[in-house]
């Protein structure tokens, strides 16, 4: 709903109108952030394999409220963030053998969102996998 609100000031829109005409955009349906929300993580976890810290960062961002936030990226627990944190180390980089390979695999899921600790353990795991 920010995202629309903010469209309409900037076409310099009287405040009371781009209420009136929000309230009907919500009253009709056309506008759900919490739909929105959870259709986006979604999105953003089966096609650009972003972490949940990355998937709050854009939604607060594009305005949405912050309980809408916590229950969107919370939704995903800590074994499937995992799951998803090697599938993309499995794709993206090769058993890291050395420490700069590993630093760059790291790097690699933070950039994506993932959380620093979440990515060590998925570093180490991928290093395990690769040795046994």
């Amino acid at each position: 709903m920010a995202e629309v609100r903010s469209f309409l000031e900037r076409k310099e829109i009287e405040p009371a109108v781009i209420e009136y005409a929000l309230g009907e955009l919500v009253e009709a349906g056309a506008v759900d952030d919490a739909r929105f929300a959870r259709l986006f993580a979604e999105d953003k976890r089966l096609i650009e394999r972003w972490g949940t810290e990355r998937i709050a960062r854009e939604l607060a961002r594009r305005g949405v409220a912050p309980e809408l936030i916590e229950s969107t990226a919370g939704e995903q627990d800590r074994e499937a963030e995992l799951g998803a944190a090697l599938g993309l180390l499995e794709e993206k980089v090769a058993p890291p053998a050395t420490d700069r390979e590993r630093d760059k695999a790291w790097r690699i899921l933070v950039r994506k969102g993932y959380e620093p600790e979440l990515a060590y353990e998925a570093v180490r795991a991928r290093t395990a996998q690769a040795a046994g």
